[in-house]
């Protein structure tokens, strides 16, 4: 009886420690995924290119610029941290045509 009640409280312990460390990467992944933009940085394009500095950050992440007198939306799934710099995936001409 007593092997079997040892046994279990290991078990128990096991699963509770991995339910912990699966429950921190999620949280992790989760700060990982929030948004970037941060208003007032620079952003540039998948070319190199400066874009312009951040209006404002949308609630889903997604950065407005003015370019050109014009609002421009940049997705937040194209914006990433890229050496240090605020970048995203579309061309100059692409963030453009987003007008």
């Amino acid at each position: 009886m007593k092997t079997w009640l040892v046994a279990l409280t290991c078990a128990l312990t096991m699963t509770c420690a991995l339910a912990t460390t699966v429950t921190a990467q999620n949280a992790s992944g989760v700060a990982g995924a929030a948004a970037i933009a941060e208003k007032g940085k620079m952003l540039v394009s998948a070319n190199g290119a400066r874009l312009g500095i951040i209006y404002r950050v949308n609630p889903d992440g997604s950065a407005q610029l003015i370019i050109d007198g014009k609002m421009v939306t940049v997705p937040a799934s194209s914006i990433s941290n890229v050496d240090g710099k605020l970048t995203t995936s579309l061309t100059k001409s692409e963030v453009l045509a987003l007008r």
